[in-house]
C-alpha cells in the first residue's frame, strides 16, 4: 500500500481499533480515504510485493526475499558470489564489478567495496571501505572506520577499526590494528596488537612506509614507527622508533647447555611422588 505523504499522517490518525482484536490496521486508510473522496487505485503486484509483515517469521520471510534479490542484482552487475545463499547485504552495501565474494560474508551497514576485491570466507565487515585489488580474510573482521587502500592485504584472523591500511601494506594474520594508520608497504606480522585504550582514552599508532613489524609485538600507543623501521619479534614498544632503525623490546635470551634435561627430571621425579602420595 502507498499513501501520498502530503495525506498519509491525517489518514493514520483516523485509523482506530474498534475491531473483535482491538488492533490497528493500516488497510483502513483505503476505507477512510475513500470516504473523504481521494483517489483509491487498485493495482496487480507479486505476492512477494505485497507481503505483510506481522511477526518475526513473516521479518525473516521478507528479509529472505530481499537478499536474494540483492544477490542476483550484484551477480548481474559483475560481482562473483561463490554462494550466494549465504552472503548477507545491508541496504546501503556497494561493491564494485568483478570483486569476488566467498561463502559466509557479511556485509553490514557503510560497506563500499571497489572493483577486483577478493573477501575471503567468513568476514564480517561494517563501515569500511575497500579500494580496488585488496584482499580481506578469511575470518576477518573490518569495523567502522577501516580504510583499506588499493591492494591492501587483511588476512585471517585479525580485526581492524578506525585504521587506514594504505596502498600494498599487508596485516596477514591474528592480528588488532586499532586507531591506526598503516603505511604504503608496510608488512604487520603475526599476533601483533596497537594497545590503543588505557581504560579512559583511545590513542594513536602511526606505522611508516615500508615499515616491518615482527610477530607477536606489542606497540603501545601514542607511539610512531618511522618509515623502514624494523620491530624485532615478540617486542613491547613504548617509545617511537626512527626512520629504519631497529628496535628490540624485549628480554634477550639466555641459554643453560644440560639445563632442559636436569628440569625434566626433577619434574617427572616430582610428578611420580604426587602420584604415589596420592595412591597410599
Amino acid at each position: 500500500m502507498a499513501v501520498a505523504g502530503k495525506h498519509a499522517l491525517r489518514l493514520l490518525d483516523k485509523v482506530g481499533n474498534d475491531n473483535a482484536k482491538g488492533e490497528f490496521y493500516l488497510t483502513d486508510i483505503v476505507e477512510i480515504a475513500g470516504a473523504e473522496g481521494l483517489d483509491v487505485v487498485a493495482t496487480e503486484a507479486s505476492f512477494e510485493n505485497a507481503l505483510g509483515i506481522n511477526n518475526r517469521a513473516e521479518l525473516a520471510e521478507a528479509e529472505a526475499i530481499w537478499q536474494a534479490r540483492r544477490r542476483r542484482e550484484a551477480m548481474l552487475s559483475g560481482v562473483t558470489l561463490i554462494a550466494p545463499e549465504t552472503v548477507y547485504f545491508s541496504h546501503d552495501t556497494e561493491i564494485g564489478a568483478d570483486t569476488i565474494v566467498e561463502p559466509n560474508v557479511w556485509f553490514g551497514l557503510g560497506v563500499k567495496i571497489s572493483s577486483g576485491a577478493t573477501i575471503h570466507a567468513f568476514s564480517h565487515m561494517t563501515g569500511a571501505s575497500i579500494a580496488e585489488n585488496c584482499e580481506v580474510g578469511p575470518f576477518a573482521r573490518l569495523r567502522p572506520g577501516a580504510d583499506l587502500r588499493k591492494k591492501a592485504k587483511v588476512g585471517n584472523f585479525c580485526e581492524v577499526k578506525q585504521t587506514t591500511v594504505e596502498e600494498g601494506a599487508k596485516v596477514n594474520h591474528l592480528t588488532y590494528i586499532g586507531d591506526a594508520r598503516v603505511g604504503a608497504g608496510a608488512n604487520i606480522g603475526a599476533g601483533t596488537i596497537t594497545c590503543n585504550y588505557d581504560g579512559y582514552s583511545k590513542f594513536f599508532t602511526d606505522i611508516g612506509e615500508g615499515a616491518f613489524v615482527g610477530s607477536n609485538s606489542s606497540l603501545v600507543a601514542p607511539v610512531t614507527i618511522g618509515k623502514g623501521g624494523y620491530i624485532a619479534s615478540g617486542s613491547v614498544i613504548t617509545e617511537s622508533v626512527p626512520d629504519d632503525a631497529l628496535a628490540f623490546g624485549r628480554a634477550r635470551q639466555k641459554t643453560i647447555p644440560g639445563k632442559g634435561k636436569e628440569l625434566r627430571e626433577r619434574f617427572a621425579s616430582a610428578a611420580a611422588a604426587r602420584k604415589k602420595a596420592a595412591a597410599e
